[in-house]
């Protein structure tokens, strides 16, 4: 589930993650409230019930609209938090520090005095060039700060840009252990363990300012995903299909007016429902060409 805004109007979108089908779908002249999104769920819960069906798991980002408005609806399913949007937040935190050393680095160079140096200022222009050096190999490098997995040669240039600097080293420690806690072998009761441990170890360190974020209750609604091995850890299901419409939107500019967002959303859906049948379609009329025989030349 996830809302799109577009100028006046919001989108409210279910989406199907196991095949990337749109279920349902409304369009909005305001932006979205938590009564709009209980609305819609009712809406959508009327429409398994007349189906036999029954929701078994949602995953959302981290708004504030859909938490009440789940457990009102449809009681105490798991919610999972998008996986993404939670190391988004870790991983600009982590760049946010990693920036401030740099303009820490930065304030210390010394100043120096116009023209070429002197002997007595030498020293100084070789210090500068050492900071200046290191300030752009971290500004270069920084993504080695937040990247998932690291190779061999990545981890020597990590070594070697943080020389000095421990507590960078610790934040990319950090960040590997962040990282492991979604590792679907273990079940939540382990990551959460594993989390609590993590907050220590952070509490009593030099980047607990840093890395604020790792204390949001989000991110043990993010672990939900490990205890159900059909609950998507993402939202990319619904974030696709948001994708899709943008990239409509471009090149139909007359997609702004309330009834021409339905339609086009509605033509979509009617297109991916017969999808199938199109791709089986298109493979019997390649399959006839292909082993048809050649018209007789003239």
């Amino acid at each position: 589930m996830d809302e799109l805004y577009d100028g006046p109007f919001c989108i409210l979108s279910v989406v199907d993650n196991h095949n990337f089908k749109r279920l349902m779908y409304e369009v909005l002249d305001h932006d979205a409230t938590q009564a709009d999104v209980i609305a819609f769920f009712q809406r959508f819960q009327a429409i398994l019930l007349e189906r036999g069906l029954s929701l078994r798991g949602i995953t959302t980002d981290g708004s504030e609209l859909y938490p009440k408005a789940i457990e009102q609806v449809f009681g105490p399913i798991p919610h999972q938090l998008c996986e993404f949007h939670v190391l988004k937040a870790l991983n600009k935190a982590v760049l946010k520090a990693v920036s401030g050393v740099r303009k820490t680095l930065s304030a210390q160079k010394p100043s120096l005095p116009r023209g070429r140096p002197s002997k007595q200022t030498r020293k100084l222009v070789h210090k500068a060039q050492r900071i200046q050096h290191k300030v752009s190999d971290l500004f270069s490098h920084r993504f080695l700060f937040v990247k998932r997995h690291l190779t061999p040669t990545e981890l020597q240039t990590l070594q070697h840009i943080t020389r000095g600097l421990p507590h960078l080293r610790t934040l990319r420690k950090i960040m590997d252990e962040v990282y492991r806690l979604f590792d679907r072998r273990c079940r939540v009761s382990t990551a959460v363990a594993k989390l609590t441990r993590l907050r220590q170890k952070v509490n009593n360190s030099r980047v607990k300012q840093a890395l604020q974020a790792l204390f949001s209750p989000n991110l043990e609604k993010a672990l939900t995903f490990l205890d159900d091995k059909l609950l998507p850890s993402t939202s990319n299901a619904v974030e696709r299909g948001n994708r899709r419409y943008r990239k409509m939107q471009k090149s139909v500019y007359r997609v702004r007016s309330f009834s021409n967002i339905s339609n086009r959303i509605a033509l979509d859906m009617f297109r991916e429902a017969f999808a199938q049948s199109r791709f089986l379609t298109l493979q019997l009329l390649h399959h006839n060409r292909a082993t048809s025989p050649p018209s007789p030349s003239r």
